[in-house]
């Protein structure tokens, strides 16, 4: 009877209960098998638009005007942290008419470090050539995305430099829909002006209308040619007057940039926080099924430390207050008959 008596009272104190738990619990985290969780993956290149209109600022950033640029770098970097592990990213930046490859998709967990610092580092100065045709830029870009068996992130403002000619952009030679992905449109639709920088790039001002083609007079002239001053069908096809227009503000170009998507079977989404580009290209991205190793020795192990924190920190805290104790007075009756208890 007093062995029965011994285990009961042990059963009811306390501290015995935490440190018999958390041995407990370390025996299962020892003995714990490691499991494997199927999930969805992803393989992608995001292609960025380095051309200066992506200098424009039309965007803030911890209540700081920001570029457009810079947006878009803190937008990948924080899509990084939310690509589940096991998925893939590559970096290509779009200038003039091409789309070059930086590195081929790596792991979005192994690499992370190196991906948000190559993000960090995205800047204008890295472009070849001032032009920005768009259109040639995305095709390009669908044809390294399709070589890499990757899915499509482009960036940019759609904004053509120098401006399309009059018959459209250039046709589009590919299959619609080979490659999945998301021409994501950068900026506000409200034009505004465009930074310029002198030969080591500081900035000094605004490109005027003067400064950059406000028509591109390759190809057939527009319909309403003959109406234009000086107009000669051989001499003067697009007229004898300079053209005018707003080309040196950038806004995003939306319409031209859905047609992209459009025509080469791109979905098409404005520039979103985060999260919500995370869900356009969860929609439009094809998933890859991966196996990942799930260790749950960590969820016993740390029931077990905070019992070991109850045992060893709450419990003698108490003991040294018993006026936190009143309504429990019972507790720690024990230390009247083992004053050698750890907790007494």
């Amino acid at each position: 009877m007093s062995r029965l008596a011994g285990w009961r009272g042990t059963c009811r104190d306390p501290g015995a209960l935490c440190l018999g738990g958390a041995f407990l619990c370390l025996f299962v985290a020892a003995l714990a098998p490691h499991l494997v969780m199927r999930r969805s993956a992803y393989d992608l290149l995001a292609a960025v638009d380095i051309t200066g209109s992506m200098n424009a600022r039309d965007y803030t950033i911890d209540g700081k005007p920001a570029s457009r640029l810079e947006k878009v770098e803190r937008v990948l970097r924080d899509l990084l942290a939310r690509l589940p592990c096991g998925s893939r990213m590559g970096l290509a930046v779009f200038t003039e008419r091409r789309t070059f490859l930086l590195f081929e998709p790596v792991d979005v967990c192994r690499a992370f470090a190196a991906l948000d610092g190559a993000l960090r580092a995205l800047d204008w100065r890295m472009a070849w050539e001032g032009d920005s045709r768009v259109a040639a830029g995305v095709y390009s870009a669908v044809d390294l995305a399709a070589d890499l068996g990757a899915g499509l992130v482009f960036l940019t403002d759609g904004q053509e430099a120098p401006p399309l000619p009059h018959s459209g952009p250039p046709p589009f030679e590919g299959k619609a829909k080979d490659v999945r992905g998301v021409i994501v449109g950068v900026g506000g639709t409200t034009p505004v002006p465009i930074p310029k920088f002198d030969a080591n790039g500081r900035e000094i001002g605004f490109w005027a209308m003067t400064d950059v083609p406000q028509e591109n007079r390759f190809g057939p002239p527009p319909r309403d040619a003959e109406l234009r001053e000086g107009y000669h069908p051989r001499n003067a096809p697009f007229g004898a007057g300079a053209a005018a227009g707003n080309e040196h503000l950038t806004s995003l170009r939306e319409d031209h940039l859905r047609a992209l998507a459009a025509t080469t079977g791109l979905a098409y989404a404005p520039l979103q926080e985060a999260q919500g580009l995370a869900e356009a290209l969860m929609r439009e991205a094809t998933p890859r099924p991966v196996v990942a190793p799930l260790d749950p020795a960590p969820v016993p192990a740390a029931l077990a430390l905070i019992l070991l924190v109850v045992l060893f920190g709450l419990l003698p805290l108490l003991h040294g207050r018993p006026d936190l104790l009143t309504h429990k007075p019972r507790m720690f009756s024990r230390c009247r008959d083992r004053p050698s208890s750890p907790l007494c």
